[in-house]
């Protein structure tokens, strides 16, 4: 099987770049042991209960020798010219709740998944029948990792993998297989002295190049995290309400972020410009009907209200807001003791309204 046609293929199925790692991560495991030593994942316990599955992709999947990886763009075709500069405007405009550019669609676990299938198919209609597996962030895999080894790029200082032609807007996804496949060149580190990530992170989670702090990651806290959000954290979020691209806004690779040719990725109602106030209205079978096929709904309403009270006391501490505070108020008594604390908490973060 040579490279040239699998791009090809890859290429008709939407993906910008396709290569190939082999299997031996044992350089990576240190570091991984440490990140988790350290309790840097947090709440979330997968990640160590996996140990060094992870940086083996043959114990992962027996039989496993290649492991193809693949990126895709997802910056909606619209997307318009300076939309680093546009995003961080929204950051200045307190009563919008900023959802993450990768959220704002269709959810991309099933869009990646589908085309590595669709890929695989090729693959043994070429080649006959093989073993593999297929992944898109739904597993034990070292996917940056992967992905710096086989060529998609390489590791910023945010952890994210960074390529010259696409800065770091798509997403990865990997096929695990028995095919003896030749490897494809590594990409070296182009970051340079540059620390704009690091600088830009509101809650300082990149606590070093290269190493971040999940339990500070406003991604993480606004998705992962299951509990209440430390309050000395809760002002840092400012009216992101669905993970943060703050370190991806200032990185200057990313004005080279390729727009996607899929629709699937174009935003939803609501989901780029919805105001705070009408997004924390949603019932819950608003919110089901709403994210029904986006990766949002995996948080569930009860998570959706807490993010966004805590983004509304972050606006009302600007600036008083008649609305905000009386959706705030309908949710006083919600029977979820997780909404209620946050929702004291935005009311009592917010400034006082002015008497009349």
């Amino acid at each position: 099987m040579d490279h040239e046609r699998l791009r090809s293929w890859a290429r008709e199925l939407g993906f910008s770049q396709i290569g190939v790692a082999g299997v031996d991560l044992s350089d990576a495991e240190p570091g991984l042991a440490a990140w988790l030593l350290n309790g840097f994942h947090g709440e979330m316990a997968y990640m160590a209960a996996h140990g060094m599955k992870r940086a083996r992709p043959a114990e992962l999947v027996p039989g496993t020798i290649s492991v193809i990886t693949a990126r895709l763009d997802y910056l909606p075709g619209a997307t318009p010219e300076g939309w680093q500069a546009v995003e961080f405007g929204r950051l200045r405009c307190p009563g919008e709740g900023i959802v993450s550019l990768y959220a704002r669609g269709r959810d991309y676990h099933k869009v990646v998944r589908a085309r590595l299938q669709r890929l695989a198919d090729r693959i043994a209609a070429e080649a006959g029948p093989f073993g593999y597996r297929v992944f898109t962030d739904s597993a034990p895999v070292l996917e940056v990792e992967l992905a710096s080894r086989s060529g998609q790029g390489w590791r910023g200082k945010h952890t994210l993998a960074l390529h010259r032609e696409g800065g770091s807007m798509f997403f990865l996804g990997e096929i695990y297989t028995d095919l003896p496949l030749a490897p494809t060149p590594p990409e070296s580190d182009h970051c340079g002295t540059c620390t704009a990530c690091i600088d830009v992170c509101p809650t300082q989670a990149i606590v070093a190049p290269y190493r971040l702090d999940a339990r500070r990651c406003i991604s993480y806290l606004t998705i992962e995290h299951h509990g209440p959000i430390p309050e000395e954290l809760r002002p840092l979020m400012g009216n992101r309400i669905y993970g943060c691209d703050d370190c991806q806004l200032a990185c200057p690779w990313n004005k080279f972020a390729a727009r996607s040719p899929l629709p699937d990725f174009d935003p939803r109602e609501g989901l780029a410009g919805g105001q705070l106030a009408e997004l924390f209205a949603w019932s819950e079978e608003e919110f089901l009907q709403r994210t029904e096929g986006s990766p949002i709904r995996r948080i569930g309403h009860e998570r959706w209200l807490r993010n966004i009270a805590v983004a509304m006391g972050n606006a009302l501490a600007k600036q008083d807001d008649s609305r905000m505070r009386a959706a705030l108020q309908a949710r006083v008594g919600h029977p979820s003791a997780l909404v209620r604390e946050h929702v004291l908490w935005a009311l009592e973060a917010g400034v006082s309204p002015q008497p009349t």
